[in-house]
């Protein structure tokens, strides 16, 4: 587990504005952003979080979705795809994912809900929900 910890302070003439950007830090597979704020609009100081995830799979684990989106779609192959290929870039519908998840649930053993299924548009998204949810079991 790593941490980063970095402070950032801007000042913008445009609008009269000083941002102060801090702890920016990684722990785990996680990113927490926390930036606060004073414009020249505002009385008050203003606190903006972000959670960002960041998840790297297991290079096995992007092959395997590769080999059944190839199987899936019945592309040649020839066909090159990588962690970033859009479904939808290889012709696939919404009934095509459907039967993509269903290909990996099947082989990885694992049940996705339909609300994460439906945020997998790349063979990267479902290699990192597949290796999260291994974790979890």
């Amino acid at each position: 587990m790593a941490a980063v910890s970095a402070t950032c302070v801007r000042f913008r003439t445009s609008s009269a504005e000083l941002s102060v950007r801090a702890s920016n830090q990684i722990i785990g597979k996680s990113v927490s952003l926390v930036s606060l704020g004073w414009a020249r609009t505002g009385v008050f100081p203003c606190i903006r979080t972000s959670r960002l995830q960041i998840c790297a799979a297991k290079a096995e684990t992007v092959e395997k979705v590769s080999e059944i989106v190839r199987k899936q779609l019945a592309l040649s192959p020839e066909t090159t795809l990588t962690p970033q290929t859009k479904f939808s870039e290889l012709g696939a519908d919404s009934l095509d994912t459907v039967e993509i998840v269903m290909g990996l649930e099947e082989e990885f053993n694992i049940s996705v809900e339909e609300e994460n299924s439906e945020n997998i548009t790349t063979i990267q998204e479902a290699a990192d929900l597949i290796d999260r949810l291994v974790e979890k079991n």
